[in-house]
Parts: structure tokens; C-alpha cells; sequence
């Protein structure tokens, strides 16, 4: 895994604490400029930390949600 610039590290602990999300919501809520969003999405999914799906009521956007190791899905991690 190559090191996340600062940006894809906070755009990633905002996908994990509120959810799935749009570009748009993610640029809302970070205060970052869209390029700066895009730049970090495109390293999450490079170091393969994003789960990519289409939002099935307008299949125009695109929903980023963190993709959590198995051990966090079972609640294990902190063990």
C-alpha cells in the first residue's frame, strides 16, 4: 500500500463515519475543492480502500463507500 496523501486520508475517515456518498456530498462535507476530492478518490481506489457502485435512482452519479477489511465488518479489529 502506497502512503495517502492527506486528503484521501480525510475524505476516508469522513466515507467511514457517515457512509456512502456522491462526489458532490463528499466535496460538501470536506470543504475540499472538487479536484482535490477527485484526486483522493483516485488514490483510495489505487490502494484499494473505496467499494465503487452506481446509485441506482440516477445512474449518472457514482457512490464512493469505504471498503472495511473483514476483520472490521466483524468487529474483530479491535481485539
Amino acid at each position: 500500500m502506497t502512503p495517502l496523501p492527506p486528503s484521501s486520508k480525510i475524505v476516508l475517515e469522513i466515507l467511514g463515519t457517515e457512509g456512502a456518498m456522491t462526489h458532490k456530498d463528499i466535496v460538501e462535507k470536506s470543504h475540499f475543492r472538487p479536484r482535490t476530492v477527485r484526486y483522493a478518490l483516485k488514490k483510495l481506489k489505487e490502494n484499494n480502500l473505496l467499494v465503487v457502485k452506481m446509485n441506482l435512482h440516477d445512474m449518472r452519479q457514482i457512490i464512493y463507500q469505504y471498503r472495511m477489511s473483514s476483520l472490521q465488518e466483524n468487529g474483530l479489529a479491535d481485539r
